[in-house]
């Protein structure tokens, strides 16, 4: 704002002097940040993914590739990723492939050499690999959470390393389950150490390297010192596992509150914001059931680890959108825009858009549709970021390759889009995204 004035002031006081001067421009065009996305190229011979890496223009949106980029992601279809230490490491979930070299993992036909690697980052935002990969403890894993001091990551895996400890951690009737591995981060080097499961042992007597968790997991979150983590199929219904979470062990202890049912069956994502918790659901709410409208669900995150559902309770998705896959309310906490993936078909923008909300209450969980409600984005977006000075929103797209940027109004929350370039070409589809606000 000063810099503005002045240059007003500057061109009032050549004018009246009767002095013509040539002025190039008084707004200054610079780096608020960068914007990393993970993802596949099929060119990629090693078979390894790639991360992509922008620098966004202060004053447009715009997107510039960041020099030297993108960079092997250190594995095979990398999925999720996370910046600690104030963004000097940035970490990415490379999730492996199957025998057959596909995507799609089970625990008959698992996902091979998923493994976490590690880069420092740049001051010209330039990832560069540090050390080994580290590997996960469980098979399949899928996604990866850091905690709020970058003391620890976490790692989300469908199925446990062993069965063995299952009844221990879950009860004589657990045959199966599913696991959560956590690792220190060396604040110094951003290497990784696993740390040893301090409650449970194998049958020899030693610390098993990670936390027996339920089957069938979809997605997890850190809120109040709480582990969140969400679960289901169709036929079992979904619900919420909270675990007590030690800042100075990294360690995990079950609350009383487990589980807490959801009574919905299609639940696709976990988000934390403001201190509500939010459930996105992809199937009708009851009592429509002809109507196919997904939802999403607030909640407020009790410290002990208990889910209050909040008055006015589900909040309906658009009616035209649909598999709600990532939310995010934007840094005034006016705002809530929900990212909907689609039908997921290659190459169709079925379904795929933003839904936008204004928030009535605080915290955030009375809600009216903004006017309009859509905004477009590419087909099947996978994440939902703010730029760092809160002016730009962008969703980087799995099914036709691209990143989709939008302005936000600051008076209603409309997404505006950007004015020349709205959308950009990624080299390979993305799976992940995420900014960093660190440009030194």
């Amino acid at each position: 704002m000063k810099f503005k004035k002045f240059c007003k002031a500057l061109l009032v006081s050549a004018l009246s002097g009767g002095v013509i001067l040539g002025v190039s421009s008084c707004v200054r065009s610079y780096s608020v940040g960068y914007i990393y996305v993970t993802g596949t190229v099929t060119a990629q011979a090693t078979g390894d993914g790639i991360i992509s890496g922008y620098k966004i223009d202060h004053n447009t949106g715009f997107l510039t590739p960041i020099n030297g980029m993108p960079v092997s992601s250190g594995g095979a279809n990398p999925g999720r990723a996370v910046l600690v230490q104030s963004s000097r490491f940035f970490y990415v979930l490379n999730q492996g492939l199957n025998a057959q070299g596909g995507t799609t993992c089970t625990a008959a036909n698992p996902c091979l050499n998923s493994n976490i690697t590690a880069f420092a980052v740049g001051g010209n935002g330039i990832l560069t690999p540090q050390g080994p990969p580290y590997y996960t403890q469980g098979i399949n894993p899928f996604r990866l959470i850091a905690d709020t001091t970058g003391s620890y990551l976490m790692a989300l895996d469908q199925e446990a390393p062993s069965n063995a400890a299952c009844s221990l951690a879950l009860g004589s009737s657990a045959t199966t389950c599913a696991d959560i591995t956590i690792f220190q981060v060396n604040q110094n080097t951003g290497r990784l150490t696993l740390v040893p499961n301090a409650q449970l042992s194998s049958a020899s007597g030693s610390s098993i390297n990670y936390f027996p968790v339920p089957s069938n997991p979809i997605d997890f979150v850190l809120a109040s010192n709480v582990i969140f983590t969400l679960y289901g199929t169709p036929a079992t219904g979904d619900y919420v596992y909270p675990y007590t979470y030690s800042t100075s062990s990294g360690q995990l202890t079950e609350t009383q509150n487990s589980p807490q049912p959801l009574n919905i069956a299609q639940a696709t994502a976990l988000v934390s914001s403001n201190g509500v918790l939010y459930v996105l659901d992809n199937e009708a709410p009851n009592p429509n059931p002809n109507k196919a409208t997904s939802q999403i669900l607030p909640f407020l995150a009790v410290v002990n680890g208990s889910l209050d559902a909040q008055t006015g309770g589900a909040i309906a998705d658009d009616p035209d959108l649909s598999n709600p896959i990532y939310l995010l309310v934007e840094s005034k906490g006016k705002f809530l825009y929900v990212a909907n993936q689609g039908n997921n078909t290659l190459g169709v923008n079925a379904n795929s858009g933003i839904a936008g909300y204004f928030i009535t209450t605080t915290p955030s969980w009375a809600t009216t549709p903004l006017t309009p409600q859509t905004y477009g984005t590419g087909s099947g977006p996978q994440c939902l970021v703010e730029d760092p000075s809160d002016q730009f929103i962008y969703t980087a797209n799995f099914n036709d390759s691209s990143i989709t940027g939008r302005a936000i109004d600051v008076n209603d929350g409309v997404l505006n889009p950007l004015n020349v370039a709205n959308s950009y070409k990624l080299p390979g589809q993305a799976n992940w995204c995420l900014v960093d606000g660190r440009t030194d």
